[in-house]
């Protein structure tokens, strides 16, 4: 099987930069070759530009500045025989056959023998890529269908044809699985495989509808939109961020290859109202977010009027139907407002569509609802959405509105398309009988493990599992898995688990998010009963629960994903090791809130920031370091970044398919308890009041400037006093218990302030740092 070590992206496009910036982001080479541009001076110019823009762009498509330099810019003129030590090719360019192919020879004189060549196509089906080609060239070809943007979309599409060669297909699974963090879904060659022919189908018909019966597009948003499991800029809304000028060109694309009984082409009318509106829209320049605007504009303040084409004030939807899907889809769409008849006229056809598609698009369900939870990040898939319906539900409201049975609705006859016996999950085949999914040893949810299992021990906050081979795990789960009395008391009862036979903890979940931090609600009740006490005893037993875990007999490694911010960060700071997912979001943040960490988060970095190496001079520039990063709330965008800021250290490591962080994790864990001696407790020095004068110094400066609020030079005179050491000076020894009573006193003076509990209010009621 060829191992991919070099990748070369031609098209400096979104989509093409995107990849070669991800690419990057796993730590491969990768070169970026484009056309030299007319009468520029630089014939690199779109390469060398499409690096400088990333670096810019937000959200980021590198994970850290840094790997930019593994992009080497190029161009197709000069730059081709670059390509004999490359492994992988994408071609990444416009969506013309005819272009493609022309590349494509240029490419097989130039690239090494065996080396991949693929093409990101979203739309044009593989036989008429390769049409007239060698059989030497088909032999290594695939499609390898990314998502944009390519580092935050899981989605990624293979595609073989009947000359490409098994090994070509097993490189690039492994790769996309393991290097690029994707969920590698094997399609058929069919016109835009699987997201893109049932996403473009659903866009269609939810926008058109949305027309016909008359609602705005604030309405439609409502309905087509959470309620449904898509993400919360709804159907219009998504339409602004991907670009209104891309869906004519795309269901352009589809018309051309979809075969003529496929539904679309019957739904789509070319002199749709809609259309006619779109294309004004694009010809004025209102293509979505990058132009003037879309279907909103003045930063989502004004709405497009879909009769007039004029735009108005936003004005909030308000449908029962939509309260109503809280209580779930059949809820929704069983409404009889003009919201539910909107929810089930999407429905009804866009699952329909989706459930007669299976096998022509793929041999199985899972894939076709994976495809659409990491392509187009639905919550659920159209099979789990027929389930939540009811197989049989659903073929009778079919039935009743004159609309046909899908075959795979007619093959469950009733029975769910998915079912679990026995601790395993089961789905449903074409041919009426049910599959096991299999799990694979290396790449598992923690849901996969509890199935059919009872926890080791549970409260209401989190519980602890065993994961196999003498190791637990300890998931949170609280709301947003928020650090509650609850976790702090499970947390000590992990920290017993060696006298249960145990050799090794991990601490995850499968929730987006490792931890966003105390339960500051909590802290707010308590102060405005001035129940001081109680709020002390919080924070001393925080600090027992994670020192007992970081001097526990046993490696404790942190399974990190998504945010893990405040005393959610602080636990991971106590571990032995993290492993981070690639997309981990970690930072002390209490400072927002008007306090600053309590659990030992400070203690950690300053001791992390003084025992450092290969820090700089004395301990004044690693102090201002873990200053900066605490007073200014820094959140690393990237489990990269995080490393920068010494909260992921040399022995940490990052994940980059979040299937495999808890295995990966586990590893870890494994690895370090086959010798493990608990670390020995840190003693270090401090400058005392003259880093804290320094400090202080700072943070008035930027007062002064209006960059810091009257309460920011209080909350930052706290921390100072903390980072500090306090009332000591170089020659004094510091102990990590020293540093645990200045962080407990700091934040109880912090918390009694009136500043700090209006912080705490606003933060829970406006979900925004108040500035005062």
């Amino acid at each position: 099987m060829t191992e991919i070590k070099k990748v070369a992206v031609i098209g400096a496009g979104v989509m093409g930069s995107g990849i070669a910036a991800h690419v990057a982001n796993a730590g491969i080479p990768v070169i970026l070759l484009d056309i030299v541009p007319q009468g520029a001076n630089d014939r690199s110019a779109l390469a060398k530009g499409a690096i400088d823009k990333m670096l810019k762009t937000k959200p980021a498509p590198f994970m850290h500045p840094k790997v930019a330099k593994l992009v080497t810019p190029g161009n197709l003129a000069d730059d081709l025989d670059k390509l004999a030590d490359v492994d992988w090719i994408c071609e990444a360019i416009i969506e013309n056959v005819e272009l493609k192919r022309k590349l494509y020879a240029q490419l097989e004189e130039k690239r090494k023998k065996g080396s991949i060549v693929t093409s990101n196509t979203s739309t044009i089906p593989l036989d008429l890529l390769t049409e007239g080609l060698p059989d030497s060239f088909a032999a290594d070809f695939a499609v390898t269908h990314f998502f944009n943007p390519p580092r935050y979309m899981r989605l990624f599409e293979l595609v073989k044809g009947p000359r490409t060669k098994p090994a070509v297909i097993d490189a690039l699974r492994k790769f996309g699985d393991v290097k690029l963090g994707k969920e590698v879904i094997d399609c058929k060659d069919r016109p835009g495989f699987i997201a893109n022919r049932i996403g473009i189908y659903w866009s269609t018909v939810a926008t058109v509808l949305a027309y016909d019966m008359g609602l705005t597009v604030e309405e439609a948003d409502s309905i087509v939109g959470k309620p449904m499991g898509i993400p919360k800029t709804g159907i219009f809304g998504l339409a602004d961020l991907t670009g209104i000028d891309l869906g004519p060109h795309v269901v352009g694309s589809m018309l051309k290859t979809l075969p003529k009984t496929d539904p679309l082409l019957q739904f789509y009318k070319a002199d749709h109202p809609l259309n006619a509106l779109m294309q004004k829209m694009i010809k004025d320049g209102y293509t979505g977010r990058k132009g003037k605007g879309g279907f909103y504009r003045a930063r989502g303040k004004e709405a497009l009027d879909l009769k007039t084409g004029d735009y108005r004030a936003v004005k909030r939807a308000n449908l029962a139907s939509a309260k109503v899907a809280k209580k779930g889809l059949r809820s929704l769409v069983e409404h009889p407002d003009k919201g539910g008849q909107y929810a089930w006229g999407v429905a009804s056809r866009v699952l329909s569509y989706a459930a007669d598609l299976v096998p022509e698009i793929v041999d199985d369900i899972l894939s076709v609802d994976l495809a659409m939870k990491t392509g187009y990040a639905w919550k659920f898939g159209p099979f789990e959405q027929i389930d939540q319906l009811g197989t049989q539900w659903f073929a009778d409201k079919l039935k009743a509105a004159g609309m046909p049975i899908p075959k795979m609705v007619e093959v469950a006859a009733g029975r769910p398309f998915y079912k679990e016996e026995n601790g395993k999950t089961y789905q449903l085949t074409t041919k009426g009988d049910y599959a096991e999914i299999v799990v694979a040893p290396d790449a598992w949810m923690l849901a996969d493990i509890k199935r059919g299992k009872q926890p080791i021990a549970s409260n209401r906050g989190a519980s602890l599992w065993d994961v196999g081979d003498g190791v637990a795990c300890l998931e949170f789960h609280t709301k947003m898995n928020a650090v509650d009395a609850d976790i702090i008391a499970m947390v000590k009862e992990a920290g017993k688990i060696d006298k249960k036979g145990f050799k090794a903890l991990i601490i995850g979940s499968d929730a987006d998010n490792f931890s966003v931090g105390a339960n500051v609600g909590i802290a707010l009740f308590q102060a405005n009963i001035a129940m001081w006490p109680a709020i002390e005893q919080g924070i001393s037993e925080g600090q027992d629960a994670y020192m007992k875990l970081k001097y526990a007999p046993f490696p404790v490694v942190s399974a990190v994903a998504g945010m893990a911010l405040g005393g959610g960060c602080e636990i991971t700071l106590h571990s032995d090791a993290i492993q981070a997912h690639a997309e981990s979001y970690m930072g002390l943040v209490e400072v927002g809130v008007g306090v600053i960490p309590g659990w030992g988060g400070c203690k950690e970095l300053i001791t992390r920031a003084i025992t450092n190496k290969r820090r700089p001079g004395g301990p004044m520039p690693a102090l201002a370091q873990v200053f900066e990063a605490i007073s200014t709330a820094k959140v690393a965008t990237s489990a990269m970044e995080a490393r920068d800021m010494l909260i992921l250290r040399d022995g940490d490591g990052i994940t980059m398919n979040r299937r495999r962080l808890l295995a990966d994790a586990k590893a870890k864990a494994l690895k370090l308890a086959e010798d493990y001696k608990p670390p020995v407790p840190v003693e270090i020095s401090l400058p005392g009041p003259t880093a804290k004068a320094a400090m202080s110094l700072a943070v008035e400066g930027f007062h002064q400037q209006g960059k810091a609020t009257k309460h920011d030079v209080v909350v930052s005179g706290a921390l100072a006093n903390v980072v500090s050491g306090g009332k000591t000076d170089i020659t004094e020894v510091i102990t990590e218990k020293k540093l645990l009573e200045l962080e407990r006193e700091n934040f109880m003076a912090l918390i009694k302030t009136s500043a700090t509990l209006d912080r705490i209010e606003h933060m829970l009621t406006k979900g925004k740092p108040l500035r005062n």
